[in-house]
């Protein structure tokens, strides 16, 4: 049976805050543990109005802090904006105090704007292709017999399992190069997706990390007990994806009745090609469109995203998928 992770943005609401977004996040991570999903994530993104993880690994010991048995990461760190020292020294540190459960997602975007990005003190001209150099480095800090004078502590001789993020062919090759497992933007950013799949699980050298090739696809579930209600509770992230596209990132809005009919020709083309990896609607819906990806990728571990504004209705999106889980072919 195919695990199911779940990758959480934190997202507020509008008319809510930070605050409620973070006991938010804590509810559906609890919910998540009792349903039985393998991990659950939280992705590194600055500058943004309706996402509250900016901090992730302080919100990472959060929802560790108050679950038990669940794996918790970043889905991911954006490495560039650190030190590989400092981040060595976080996860350590989570490792530490929430033994065998912590994940470490690395990505080489900068999770925000380029102003934004001079703020976090990047330096924008060189951080990017520094990015293979930054990873083997952190796994250096982590390993029992480091090759640095410099030593992360607590981190070194720790078992924090580090995984690549991308959303192109530059992070499976990298992913391939290093023997580690891959995650896949696919939940927004599909295009290159069985382009990069092939290419990692071409060229995959086995390490003392991993044996064989490991995937990980993001996909979006929006499930209701209706078509009607699945479909109206998905405007709150396309209305989203169409602001941020358009340069206008907002808290993410109520659902609107009638919205896919209101918008141009533009704006469907942008939300069918970036939300394609989708599964809109019922239980039955929902489930065929699961077992269609898996079927189309192979993948070997599903990270679920539903940002639905309302937070007993996202709840019942993820019951209705963990519930499917065990029902696919």
């Amino acid at each position: 049976m195919i695990p199911f992770s779940i990758l959480d943005l934190s997202p507020i609401t509008e008319g809510s805050d930070a605050a409620q977004s973070f006991r938010n996040t804590l509810d559906l991570a609890r919910h998540g543990e009792r349903w039985g999903y393998q991990r659950f994530w939280l992705a590194e993104h600055h500058g943004m109005p309706g996402i509250a993880s900016a901090a992730t690994a302080v919100l990472i010991g959060h929802v560790a802090g108050g679950t038990s048995t669940i794996r918790v990461g970043a889905g991911g760190i954006m490495l560039p904006n650190h030190s590989p020292l400092v981040i060595a020294e976080q996860f350590g540190t989570l490792e530490s105090l929430f033994p065998g459960r912590i994940d470490l997602g690395l990505g080489r975007a900068p999770g925000s704007d380029q102003l934004t990005a001079r703020a976090l003190r990047r330096n924008l001209a060189s951080d990017a292709d520094q990015f293979p150099q930054d990873v083997v480095e952190l796994m250096d800090y982590f390993s029992a017999e480091q090759r640095h004078a410099v030593r992360a502590v607590p981190g070194a001789g720790l078992n924090v399992p580090i995984w690549i993020l991308g959303s192109s062919l530059f992070g499976a090759q990298l992913a391939a190069d290093l023997g580690l497992p891959y995650a896949f933007a696919s939940h927004f950013a599909p295009a290159q997706m069985m382009q990069a799949l092939a290419l990692y699980r071409a060229t995959f050298r086995p390490s003392t990390h991993l044996e064989k090739p490991y995937v990980m696809l993001g996909f979006n579930v929006f499930a209701a007990d209706s078509e009607e209600e699945a479909q109206f509770l998905a405007t709150s992230m396309q209305q989203a994806f169409v602001s941020l596209r358009s340069g206008h990132p907002k808290r993410l809005p109520p659902p609107e009745n009638g919205y896919m009919n209101r918008i141009g020709p533009p704006e469907r083309t942008l939300l069918d090609q970036v939300l394609s990896c989708s599964a809109i609607g019922s239980s039955d819906t929902v489930k065929l469109k699961l077992e269609a990806f898996i079927e189309q990728t192979g993948a070997d571990e599903l990270m679920i995203t539903s940002q639905i504004f309302d937070h007993s209705a996202r709840l019942r999106s993820y019951e209705i998928t963990a519930k499917l889980r065990a029902m696919l072919r």
